[in-house]
């Protein structure tokens, strides 16, 4: 009889994976080019971080022009018609999943502000998530400057910005500095003004910002490599933790905004298990070969004979194609991918929640029954749609399932730009010991990847591993 999970954990399928907050891209270039295409095709390839709402902003013939809506970027971009209207020589645009601020469309990014006349001036991104913005927006508030989102902390680094550049004699590069000796979190950001652009990064380079180029005069910058690609473009390298990139007409400046005592590098080591698409670089990291090396690694953590291998799709096919490569065992695309459910996928009622998994992923059962099993997927968040799966599987007539998961248990939630749940909802937090969780799902084992064996495929200590030690580079603040 299988095991109950708690209602806190049986919550909404859909939502047992950690989500990413969002994607950001840029394009900067000396003359007008055909900014509409690029944005739309640079915000398609990073859909996958972010499948709420998008929206862009284009410098054109000096002045700032927004648009932005709800929903997945071909909907959104097959819905405006004077596309002409939107080429110019810059654009940024954006690809969101909420954390801080909720889903309100006055939370939709770019976030841009104006001058006296009501012309747009500045615009901004922001993927990550600022551990003391509601204290900086407080403050602000108090100096009389007026806010429209509710309570993002990516509108609060525009407003910072504002605030500082009077300041700084217009000079974008020290209202920036400014800003970031004030904010304290994960961000990666670009900006757009006055016919030039900035990219930054936080100092701890916690979310990851990259830059190349489409030709000798044109910058692209981007959340993933993947966006580069996808306009033809080539991969330069990553921004450096604290660094700061401004491009305009005549240059190209490259600075260090911020110098802190003991900051040390700490990209999100989930970017390489399920946030970022597999053809990506990370920080020049193939995602596709960490991906496949969890794999061979469980493999030989945790061997165990089988007589097939099958993957989660999509982000749990590499690490079972590296297992099958180190234990011999075939591997076979078995569960079969519905493409057109996406992760934002919502039903009322419990019953039909868990049913969901059924339209989601749905196994070919002659290569299922009488079988013995492993199966592989990206980690393990909540349980529910493990459990659900397995079933599926059982139904189908597996003789024995292995569970495996490419990383390791999360007993914590992410507060630097990630949507997870809270602990009490976290299935490895609830139940220490793995023998329970194997009960729970179901299954005959039940192996998560070492963190020491995690560490050893990355090559470095030099990651956030906060979700799975509670360890944060950086302290929530209350």
């Amino acid at each position: 009889m299988i095991s109950q999970l708690s209602p806190s954990i049986l919550k909404n399928s859909c939502l047992d994976k950690f989500h990413d907050e969002c994607g950001v891209f840029g394009i900067y270039s000396p003359y007008k080019i055909d900014t509409f295409s690029l944005i739309q095709f640079g915000l398609f390839a990073l859909q996958h971080r972010g499948q709420e709402a998008c929206g862009f902003s284009v410098l054109r013939d000096g002045f700032i022009i927004s648009h932005k809506s709800e929903g997945l970027v071909l909907d959104f971009f097959r819905k405006i018609s004077n596309s002409e209207c939107y080429h110019g020589n810059a654009v940024i645009g954006h690809t969101r999943y909420s954390t801080e601020g909720g889903q309100s469309k006055k939370n939709i990014q770019p976030f841009f502000g104006e001058d006296s006349y009501g012309r747009s001036t500045i615009s901004i991104v922001h993927n990550g998530n600022l551990v003391n913005a509601q204290y900086i927006r407080k403050k602000l508030e108090y100096q009389g400057i007026n806010f429209i989102s509710e309570y993002s902390d990516s509108e609060v680094i525009l407003r910072l910005i504002q605030k500082y550049l009077p300041e700084s004699n217009n000079s974008l590069e020290k209202a920036i500095q400014k800003t970031t000796t004030d904010i304290k979190g994960a961000y990666s950001v670009i900006v757009l003004m006055d016919n030039k652009m900035a990219a930054f990064r936080d100092p701890n380079g916690i979310r990851p910002l990259c830059y190349g180029m489409l030709n000798e005069e044109t910058y692209i910058f981007s959340s993933e490599t993947c966006g580069i690609d996808s306009v033809g473009g080539f991969y330069v390298r990553d921004l450096f933790p604290g660094e700061i990139i401004i491009v305009d007409k005549k240059s190209v400046q490259f600075s260090i905004l911020t110098e802190r005592k003991n900051t040390k590098r700490r990209i999100c080591s989930f970017e390489y298990i399920y946030f970022s698409r597999p053809d990506s670089l990370i920080e020049n990291i193939n995602v596709y070969k960490i991906r496949e090396k969890s794999g061979e690694k469980l493999y030989e953590q945790h061997p165990v004979e089988a007589d097939v291998v099958i993957g989660v799709p999509d982000s749990g096919v590499p690490a079972s194609i590296g297992y099958s490569k180190a234990s011999g065992i075939p591997f076979k695309p078995i569960l079969v991918k519905n493409k057109y459910i996406g992760r934002s996928f919502i039903l009322p009622k419990q019953e039909m929640r868990e049913k969901m998994v059924n339209l989601k992923l749905n196994p070919i059962l002659y290569e299922i029954k009488g079988k013995r099993i492993v199966i592989i997927d990206d980690s393990i968040v909540r349980g529910t749609t493990s459990r659900r799966l397995v079933y599926i599987l059982r139904k189908a007539g597996a003789k024995e399932i292995h569970f495996r998961s490419a990383s390791p248990p999360i007993i914590g939630p992410c507060y630097l730009g990630v949507d997870t749940p809270s602990k009490k909802d976290l299935i490895s937090y609830n139940y220490i010991d793995k023998k329970n969780i194997a009960k729970i799902l179901n299954v005959d084992s039940l192996e998560f990847l070492s963190m020491d064996n995690f560490i050893d495929i990355l090559g470095s200590i030099h990651y956030c591993f906060g979700c799975f030690t509670g360890n944060y580079p950086i302290q929530k603040t209350h």
